[in-house]
């Protein structure tokens, strides 16, 4: 009877590992879908600000003319902050770029979106700083856009 015990000992032993190492993949795996999802969210949060800004770019045509839109910018991306600049790269003259990532501080590590257009861009938004929105400047044939916060 004495070696019937020792049997159920490692028979729940091996269960409780069993059982651990499966709860830690699910979690592991929901952690991995969640952050697909943010950054995707993010990725669409970059197409809005890139389609707004070209939208913004057409229509400012005249010179001397300036034009503001307020953005439609959640507040947080899975109950993180996040930011986006607009960024134009010394090397490409083909466009303007919107880059974006998480936290308080821009890291401007890699451009995500292109606007194709020829202007001069500047301006960077946190999401608890405030609501976003994109000013564009038509002065002297040279088209500025710049994103703020109020």
């Amino acid at each position: 009877m004495v070696t019937i015990i020792p049997g159920y000992v490692y028979s729940l032993f091996a269960a409780l590992i069993v059982g651990t190492i499966i709860v830690s993949s699910c979690t592991l795996s929901m952690v991995n879908i969640k952050n697909q999802a943010d950054n995707q969210q993010l990725t669409n949060i970059d197409e809005y600000v890139a389609t707004q800004s070209l939208t913004l770019i057409t229509q400012t045509t005249q010179d001397n003319q300036n034009t503001t839109q307020f953005l439609n910018l959640p507040s947080q991306v899975g109950n993180q902050e996040y930011w986006i600049c607009l960024t134009s790269l010394t090397n490409d003259s083909s466009g303007v770029w919107v880059a974006s990532g998480f936290g308080a501080t821009v890291n401007l590590n890699q451009p995500q979106i292109c606007i194709p257009a020829n202007v001069v861009v500047s301006g960077s938004f946190v999401s608890d700083w405030g609501r976003a929105f994109l000013q564009c400047c038509y002065v002297n044939q040279t088209v500025t856009l710049t994103l703020n916060c109020e």
